[in-house]
């Protein structure tokens, strides 16, 4: 009834039609993947726009200044001098990497700290 030629094009047809089902359904897998990656992505926009509006209500300068005239005895803020102000020429050079990794100079204690915090 069904020569051998009709039975393969038959399976051939099966496995083509298999095939392309496979390709489809990981297609729409891979969009569905995409959407959810989108609302995400928007999501997180959202909350980084909602996060810069709550950071300038609450770094408002009159804000800021109620805070610190209620607090200022636990502050202890003192106005900024003049001679705290430097420009970048004023700032020591960063001193040279020690050799290797470091532990043997800190083993030796030969590793000179220099800071412009702490003065001789």
């Amino acid at each position: 009834m069904f020569r051998t030629t009709d039975t393969v094009l038959i399976a051939v047809m099966v496995a083509a039609a298999a095939y392309t089902y496979q390709v489809k359904r990981g297609a729409e897998d891979q969009l569905d993947a995409i959407n959810h990656m989108k609302t995400q992505i928007r999501l997180e926009g959202e909350t980084i726009d909602l996060l810069k509006a709550d950071w300038s209500l609450l770094s408002r300068p009159g804000r800021l200044q109620k805070l610190v005239d209620v607090y200022s005895d636990q502050l202890q803020l003192k106005p900024v001098e003049a001679n705290q102000i430097v420009t970048l020429d004023d700032l020591p050079m960063r001193p040279p990497s020690p050799p290797g990794d470091g532990t043997t100079v800190a083993r030796n204690g030969t590793d000179k700290i220099v800071t412009g915090g702490v003065k001789p």
